[in-house]
């Protein structure tokens, strides 16, 4: 079981991008899928999870209201469509999934992971 980000890219500030992150050979578990970034000398941050099988989601404070995580109803993909970016959105995208089901209040805990992707990185700058 292998998950595989894609979408990353140069943009603009103010711009949008659409990360996916796919299970390689299977369909995603029925369990959360998770949204972490990373930049160079810091630990991944949790910055959105879905709940694959009810469609609950939540956000970090820091992308709340500019970034959506959705499912395709095959449930093969999770997407994180990113909106109004910022040149601190600068990261390694990193998607991940455990066990637990709800994305409750350890969702942001990476430990909380078993499967995770080889990252995308998304550069905002002019």
């Amino acid at each position: 079981f292998q998950l595989v980000e894609s979408g990353g890219a140069l943009v603009q500030p103010g711009g949008s991008l659409r990360l996916s992150c796919t299970a390689s050979g299977y369909i995603l578990h029925t369990a959360r899928v998770t949204w972490f970034r990373q930049v160079p000398g810091k630990g991944r941050e949790g910055i959105s999870c879905i709940n694959t099988s009810l469609s609950g989601s939540v956000y970090d404070d820091s992308v709340k209201g500019r970034f959506i995580v959705l499912k395709d109803n095959t449930l093969s993909t999770v997407y994180l469509q990113m909106n109004n970016l910022k040149p601190e959105d600068t990261a390694v995208y990193y998607c991940a999934q455990g066990r637990r089901d709800a994305c409750d209040d350890t969702w942001s805990d990476v430990n909380e992971y078993d499967y995770w992707g080889q990252g995308t990185q998304v550069t905002v700058s002019s």
